[in-house]
């Protein structure tokens, strides 16, 4: 198994931290798995809460906020894995979400990106304008 490194990229994100990092770190204490939050220069005291909070959470603080792509490029760099996983902060995992994951990548080197079913229990709209709890479970 490759080290895995999910990164969670924050910015004055207190709140979503507090409600949905817990399922994070309790879904995801596995060998080689590393939880990593880059935050964008937060004026939230976000780090602060990581930091009593969650101390064996890598912070990567960048020192301006850098947007949602640069944020990550930025962090990426200073983060050494085989693996990583980019993880909104407004996402609950459930357990057993990231070693069928692992398994895909370490089974087969001409898959460069994968990704978990996102279960919702919506009506909200995708791209071809079907409410999502109606589409084909095939789709």
């Amino acid at each position: 198994m490759g080290k895995t490194a999910i990164v969670i990229l924050n910015w004055n994100g207190k709140t979503l931290l507090e409600k949905f990092l817990p399922s994070v770190v309790e879904n995801s204490n596995l060998p080689g798995v590393e939880i990593v939050v880059a935050d964008n220069a937060s004026t939230d005291n976000s780090v602060l809460f990581l930091e009593q909070n969650y101390p064996a959470i890598k912070v990567v603080r960048l020192s301006e906020n850098y947007g949602f792509a640069g944020g990550y490029n930025q962090a990426l760099a200073q983060v050494d894995a085989d693996y990583f996983v980019l993880l909104n902060s407004d996402v609950e995992v459930t357990e057993n979400w990231l070693p069928p994951l692992i398994a895909l990548m370490d089974g087969d080197e001409k898959i460069a990106a994968c990704q978990p079913k996102i279960d919702r229990k919506s009506t909200r709209l995708n791209s071809s304008h079907i409410p999502l709890s109606r589409m084909p479970s095939s789709a």
